[in-house]
Parts: structure tokens; C-alpha cells; sequence
């Protein structure tokens, strides 16, 4: 297995970020096909797997997933961080999401399926994010690394 491969797998912050990075990076370009012919933010788009989407909640899909893969793709701590920290965000979406569906206000055409969605997304970022990869030099009882000269 390539070194940066085996490095990616080990750390479980950094193999969430990128599959879950993914799988957002996949729902917002698809669904530019399935909210086709929606205005931009409409309260109400096109389904896509029972979650409602419109060309800004694939803009903020498309984001969330960029910014997990650059995360999943940096070092441990970096991804830690941006589970954490993203998690929150998406958390928040969905506790809002929660008094959007069916206003006019909702610019992102939640829908109680996307609120699941969303839920689901940010306990698992949140879980791998505030629970894994924690000291893991102290956990083994390895020594800090030294610089050597």
C-alpha cells in the first residue's frame, strides 16, 4: 500500500473527510441535473434521492465537500479540525432547516429528508471529529518526535 495511502487510512478523521467529502462533492454535481429548470433558490427544487436541492444548496453540497476532501487530503490535525468544525456548520443547517420547510425564506429548498441528511452527516463529522485521532502519541506510550541534527 503507498505510504500517503496507508497514512490516509490510518487516521479516521482524515478517511471520513474524504468519503464523506465525496459523497457531497457527487450530491452537489448531480444535482445540478435534478434541480434542472428550478430558479437558483427556489424553496422548492428538484429531488434528488428524496432530498430536495436547487442550484444554492448544490453550490453549499459542492462547497462542504471540497473543503472536507482539502481536509481529508492535509494532515491529521487538519482534518480533525475540519470535521469538527464543518460538522458544526451542517449541524446548524439542519437545526435551522428544521423551521425552513415550507417558507419562503428557504433559499436552500430544505425539506425534512435533507434535514436527515444533514443531521446524519453532522453527528458522524462531529463523532470522528471530536472523538478519534486524540493523542494518539500518548495513547501508545510514544515519546513526542525529536528533531535530530
Amino acid at each position: 500500500m503507498p505510504r500517503q495511502l496507508r497514512a490516509i487510512t490510518a487516521s479516521p478523521n482524515r478517511l471520513v473527510a474524504l468519503l464523506v467529502g465525496a459523497v457531497y462533492v457527487l450530491l452537489g454535481l448531480v444535482g445540478f441535473a435534478a434541480s434542472w429548470g428550478a430558479d437558483f433558490f427556489a424553496p422548492h427544487g428538484g429531488l434528488l434521492l428524496g432530498v430536495q436541492v436547487n442550484g444554492f444548496h448544490n453550490l453549499v453540497h459542492l462547497a462542504i465537500g471540497a473543503a472536507l476532501v482539502a481536509c481529508g487530503l492535509a494532515a491529521a490535525g487538519v482534518a480533525r479540525t475540519g470535521n469538527a468544525v464543518i460538522g458544526t456548520v451542517v449541524l446548524l443547517l439542519a437545526l435551522v432547516g428544521l423551521f425552513l420547510v415550507g417558507s419562503p425564506a428557504n433559499l436552500l429548498a430544505l425539506n425534512g429528508a435533507g434535514n436527515v441528511l444533514h443531521s446524519g452527516t453532522a453527528v458522524v463529522l462531529l463523532a470522528v471529529g471530536l472523538g478519534a485521532d486524540k493523542g494518539d502519541s500518548q495513547k501508545k506510550g510514544s515519546e513526542p518526535a525529536t528533531r535530530t541534527r
